[in-house]
């Protein structure tokens, strides 16, 4: 029946290999499960956005078993799904701020809604197959830059969480010297046995240095209230994350949190209005050139383009789109496929079966949320998966074409100007802003397309809008 269902035997590989290539790539793409409750909860920020933390694990698992399952079944490809990192950010710091700005009773319901709507136009894309001229219309260049700039800003974010690097008057932010302290400890430990793991090329080593760091979080909070009275009371130990937020879990095991507080609770016409259209269209093109690298990239790694074309992109496409849309309706944000899918590859998948395998590891892991509350809660046990995340989005910069400056300089500036502004939106306003601005003043006017004139108006309208109200 699998054979038959997935063409194993067509693609060369067996169901074994299949499954052991979708466990691989769950084990690497699953701290989305712990990252995601924190960040839209707003517990990693320490700014609670009203998002249920147990809620948004359930819809995020549930998200990304249906898109996972869409992918294997309709699509047929070896490639996995779970709400994206940077469209999370870019959800809590951008879009619940807009919405708020914009007078809407609940913004983090009418940010939904702006995920849904972009769904909904991926959607619509998808199926009357603009993609290839909308993707063709956008520079490679700046689709690198957002890559890079949001793997930067994510991995800021994860010095920041980790609490290495604090805010300074004089200099902005600054180094934190106290090494020792409890949250430092924990970090550094997760992040270098998930660095060393990954540098062996060990399956789930983000996952590993998770569990570590959490491990290690456990011990310290069972041994810190043992120590010399002194010591406890010092800024060193007194002021740490661990001794004052962190709970240990009373359970390993329990039921899924219940859906009900995000479940339907997008706002589709809070977000249908002028102010929130350049928040829909960010999320519209970042999960447009995720897909895109991702499938190209993975596809390619699997031997499965045809003459650097993708079979069946329109339903890979479509299951993107879909998982996004349900995504909003469930009570998370943007899904998107996971480059992670890379790993399993490696393992032999090739066929869809891994996907699907993926998808049912992802309802396994919903009856785990203790742990997951638990890690999640505490900043430096998350925060070396963010550092890492962030350092692999960066490469991207290679691909940049640094001999054209009217090319380079608006990229630059996207890359830069997101972990800078503290914003992914306003790093992008800047660069797509000027990009066609730099390509005409340099005389190259022809280079630019209509869309990129769009999105620069789209953006700037995003600053006089929405930005100069936040």
């Amino acid at each position: 029946m699998l054979n038959r269902l997935f063409r194993l035997s067509e693609s060369g590989t067996t169901a074994r290999t299949e499954v052991v290539a979708g466990v691989t790539t769950f084990l690497t793409m699953s701290y989305i499960i712990f990252v995601q409750p924190a960040v839209l909860s707003g517990v990693m920020f320490g700014r609670p956005t009203g998002m249920d933390f147990g809620a948004v694990m359930t819809a995020t698992c549930l998200a990304a078993a249906l898109a996972s399952a869409i992918m294997g079944l309709y699509a047929r490809y070896p490639i996995a799904q779970a709400p994206g990192m940077g469209e999370n950010f870019f959800f809590v710091l951008t879009a619940v701020p807009a919405a708020a700005a914009a007078g809407a009773a609940v913004p983090w319901a009418t940010a939904l809604g702006a995920v849904f709507i972009s769904g909904v136009l991926f959607l619509v894309l998808s199926l009357v197959g603009v993609r290839e001229a909308v993707m063709n219309a956008i520079s490679p260049s700046m689709k690198h830059a957002i890559a890079a700039g949001i793997g930067l800003f994510i991995a800021f974010i994860g010095l920041q969480n980790a609490g290495l690097i604090v805010k300074d008057p004089g200099t902005a932010v600054r180094l934190n010297p106290h090494f020792a302290s409890p949250d430092l400890v924990v970090f550094f430990v997760g992040l270098l046995v998930a660095a060393g793991l990954h540098a062996r090329r060990v399956r789930g080593s983000i996952l590993w240095g998770i569990l570590v760091a959490g491990i290690l979080a456990i011990s310290l909070k069972m041994l810190l209230p043992h120590l010399d009275a002194e010591l406890v009371g010092t800024p060193l130990i007194a002021e740490s994350a661990l001794v004052n937020r962190f709970e240990i879990a009373d359970r390993v095991v329990d039921a899924p949190p219940s859906l009900a507080p995000t479940l339907l609770q997008m706002d589709v016409r809070g977000a249908l209005t002028l102010a929130m259209a350049p928040i829909v269209a960010i999320f519209l093109f970042m999960v447009f050139f995720d897909t895109v690298g991702t499938l190209v990239g993975v596809a390619q790694q699997a031997g499965l383009m045809r003459d650097d074309r993708l079979p069946r992109a329109r339903q890979a496409f479509v299951s993107d789109a879909v998982g996004t849309v349900a995504g909003a309706a469930l009570g998370t944000s943007t899904v998107t496929s996971y480059i992670e899918s890379a790993t399993g590859v490696e393992q032999g998948g090739r066929t869809g079966l891994t996907a699907v395998t993926v998808a049912v590891l992802f309802l396994l892991a919903l009856f785990f949320s203790p742990i997951v509350a638990m890690f999640g809660g505490y900043a430096p046990v998350t925060a070396p998966a963010l550092v890492i995340v962030g350092g692999m989005m960066l490469r991207n910069v290679q691909h940049l074409d640094w001999d054209d400056y009217t090319e380079v300089l608006p990229a630059f500036l996207v890359l830069i100007g997101i972990p800078l502004s503290y914003s992914i939106a306003d790093g992008l306003a800047l660069g797509f802003v000027a990009y066609p601005l730099v390509k005409v003043l340099g005389g190259r006017a022809r280079d630019v397309r209509w869309v990129s004139w769009l999105v620069a108006v789209l953006l700037l309208g995003y600053f006089v809008l929405v930005r100069s109200r936040i």
